[in-house]
């Protein structure tokens, strides 16, 4: 069966969200192990909840990224339980060259806004201190540079006049629930036809 594994750093919801519609048979593919750096992430307790297994790795000296031999044992790690494809959710540090060594093309993400505009932390927050009226979610690529890579699926999500931060927040978290899973269903099944350039080309069906 298909092996997907998840590096999370928080409190799990779009994993919560994953092993929900692995469960329900939505995505046929297992869960097999997820890494956090972080040894208290309500990510853990989520997957140990599930069967799944769960583990922390120490993430090194660094705070945005894993120091190089720490990342490497997320790597075999990854490898020693089958993993296929990596979902960053909520995995709050950049990953570097063993990654892509291994799983290239096979790295993906979900970023609370659309992409290209507002990369980085707190993307909500940068659309609504923008004005903008709409704002999204992205599921990509990972590529070396942060929030760059090809684009996958993304969702809409109208920003309204009295939304706070955490209002517009949690609507989008609405959004990442329904098209990550979505995006990892269309990844197991071999929907995923080509890369041409920056553009993803999906098999409908």
């Amino acid at each position: 069966m298909f092996t997907i594994g998840i590096l999370a750093s928080g409190k799990g919801s779009n994993l919560q969200a994953i092993v929900k519609h692995v469960q329900n048979g939505f995505i046929n593919a297992k869960i097999g192990v997820v890494i956090s750096d972080n040894p208290d992430a309500g990510a853990l307790e989520i997957a140990r909840s599930a069967g799944i297994p769960a583990v922390y790795i120490e993430p090194g000296k660094y705070r945005t990224f894993l120091e190089n031999h720490q990342e490497k044992k997320y790597v075999e790690c990854l490898k020693q339980h089958g993993v296929e494809l990596v979902c960053l959710a909520g995995f709050m540090r950049v990953i570097k060259k063993n990654f892509f060594r291994e799983y290239q093309n096979r790295i993906i993400n979900i970023h609370p806004s659309l992409l290209p505009s507002f990369r980085g932390l707190e993307a909500w927050k940068q659309a609504l201190d923008y004005g903008v009226r709409f704002t999204g979610c992205t599921v990509h690529f990972v590529e070396e540079d942060i929030d760059t890579g090809p684009i996958i699926l993304q969702a809409v999500v109208a920003v309204f006049d009295d939304d706070t931060p955490e209002t517009l927040h949690q609507r989008i978290q609405e959004k990442e629930h329904v098209i990550y899973p979505l995006a990892i269903k269309i990844i197991s099944e071999n929907r995923l036809i080509r890369i041409e350039g920056r553009r993803v080309i999906i098999d409908e069906m």
